[in-house]
């Protein structure tokens, strides 16, 4: 039987008690082979792409999250952070200033050696030390010093209030490493990974990239996870369409991310009787980023015309339909402080008034620019994404652009070292706050590193807004940051999406594989007989 299925929604998830195991399985012990068209590449450039110091994209920590531990995880019902690594963590002033975890008893490493808490200031002091320039030690930045008690209590003396710091405690940049696989001052090349969560780790390699992943269970695993499965195998393919043949034929039991708009419609249709089709709510989203300090994008007229001419929803309809909504700002419209800033202030699209814009900024049209793009990351509807952004802006005769795609391993860095004046991205957000749509692309040490910087968004809204714990009382920072970014436009945002798996009817717990975030939960999924 086929079915469309559509997971728990983060508030059905609040009324779902969250179930706490100590390593414990829910039995199954065939495998569960997993099809991503995610790549994992070590280049000369990036020869460390699995160190939790270093990497920050979601494929990369989908594979850390399955065996580094963190001292807090999110539930699979959402909700807020729950003790992982640790039997308990909170803030232990009203200034949200000192927060206190205790370790679990028992904890291990999987070559035996206890896991205490001078390893887990090790390895936070680790990411902060070697501040790599891929931006993620900037989740950490309002960490001031760590002390240990004894061999279970960490305590984080923050810079200033964070009620956000637990969330943060949830990512792998925080994750809890050995001393003797991972040097202090120094990457871990390569795809070598080791920690003391739900899972073991071994990599296929070929020609510097993961060919495939097994995920062993761990049997010396604590934590709060149920593991539901002995081993899961993840393959990786070149395109959706290999990934959709081997699932087809029952060489892979699962499909995630990149499947194609086109194949999530043909499934959606439930013509494949096989395969079913789960579609969930996701908080993905996709942007325009921009080098402020580029020549041809450095005037705030040019980007504020681009905002004043790009359709979104023309371009939503052509190549995603209703797999993606039209995005405002930053910040997913179903997140507490959205703000559809960019509607506020430009409305509909027109050519008319991006004119008038670059006329009174003085701007020569057609203003010349390329928008570059990865043809591999994203999926392969960005390319069509792409063409349709060129052609908006060529049509209004204010603008020629022209576009280039590249492959991730190359556009990255790239991107980082300023050689893109336009380029397009994507966030899956590290936790599902609105922080964490703003701060990374805003704060100081950016993971674009981006030249933009706006002293108020950094010096006062966006610690504002850290101070408020209940979040509905941080919308005015977080509206007034919004508001600042349609006004410069730093970045441009462009839609949002959901997400969806695929799998075989034989599998079960996908609907909880993904969180909104886009965490993958391996241990959720069994083999057995469908509901």
């Amino acid at each position: 039987m086929n079915r469309k299925t559509l997971a728990l929604s983060a508030a059905a998830g609040l009324l779902t008690p969250v179930l706490a195991a100590c390593g414990g399985s829910g039995g199954g012990n065939e495998t569960v082979v997993v099809g991503t068209t995610d790549r994992f590449t070590a280049t000369r450039e990036a020869p460390a792409p699995l160190d939790p110091a270093y990497t920050y994209d979601t494929s990369s920590w989908n594979l850390l999250r399955q065996t580094i531990q963190t001292l807090m995880i999110m539930p699979k019902g959402e909700g807020t952070p729950v003790p992982e690594a640790a039997e308990g963590c909170g803030f232990t002033d009203k200034g949200s200033e000192r927060y206190v975890c205790k370790l679990r008893d028992g904890l291990k490493f999987t070559n035996g050696d206890d896991v205490t808490a001078a390893d887990v200031k090790y390895s936070i002091e680790r990411s902060l030390g070697i501040k790599a320039e891929t931006g993620v030690s900037g989740l950490l930045s309002t960490i001031d010093t760590i002390e240990t008690r004894g061999d279970r209590e960490v305590v984080f003396h923050l810079k200033a209030a964070d009620a956000t710091f637990p969330y943060k405690l949830t990512t792998p940049v925080a994750g809890i490493i050995d001393p003797k696989d991972y040097r202090k001052d120094e990457l871990r090349d390569g795809f070598q990974v080791d920690g003391s969560g739900p899972y073991t780790f071994k990599a296929e390699v070929k020609d510097n990239s993961i060919a495939s992943v097994t995920f062993d269970r761990n049997p010396a695993y604590k934590g709060s996870l149920k593991v539901q499965n002995d081993k899961v195998v993840m393959r990786s393919f070149d395109d959706p369409r290999a990934m959709g043949a081997a699932i087809d034929k029952g060489d892979i039991d699962v499909m995630i991310r990149a499947m194609s708009p086109a194949q999530i419609q043909k499934l959606d249709a439930g013509t494949d009787k096989n395969v079913d089709l789960v579609d969930m709510p996701g908080l993905e989203i996709r942007y325009l980023a921009f080098d402020t300090n580029a020549p041809s994008v450095k005037s705030k007229a040019v980007r504020q015309a681009m905002a004043q001419l790009i359709d979104r929803a023309e371009l939503v309809s052509k190549v995603y339909g209703t797999q993606a909504e039209p995005l405002y700002s930053l910040v997913p419209a179903t997140v507490t402080g959205h703000s559809n800033s960019f509607f506020n202030k430009y409305g509909n699209p027109s050519v008319a008034k991006a004119k008038d814009l670059l006329t009174k900024a003085g701007i020569t049209t057609p203003v010349k620019l390329t928008l570059h793009y990865t043809t591999d990351h994203y999926g392969s509807a960005t390319k069509q994404e792409f063409q349709i952004l060129q052609k908006q802006l060529n049509d209004s005769g204010l603008f020629d652009a022209s576009i280039q795609g590249h492959l991730w391993d190359v556009f990255r860095p790239a991107e980082q070292k300023g050689q893109y004046d336009v380029y397009g991205m994507g966030w899956f957000p590290d936790f599902p706050d609105a922080d964490n749509f703003l701060a990374p692309f805003l704060d100081k040490d950016n993971f674009l590193g981006s030249p933009y910087s706006n002293s108020a968004i950094q010096r006062t809204l966006i610690p504002e807004s850290r101070r408020e714990a209940d979040r509905l009382n941080a919308a005015k920072s977080l509206t007034a940051i919004q508001d600042i970014v349609a006004d410069d436009v730093p970045v441009l945002p462009l839609w949002q999406g959901k997400q969806y798996v695929a799998a075989r009817d034989d599998i079960t717990g996908v609907a909880y594989a993904l969180n909104s975030s886009s965490t993958l939960q391996l241990w959720e999924l069994r083999r057995g007989v469908g509901d």
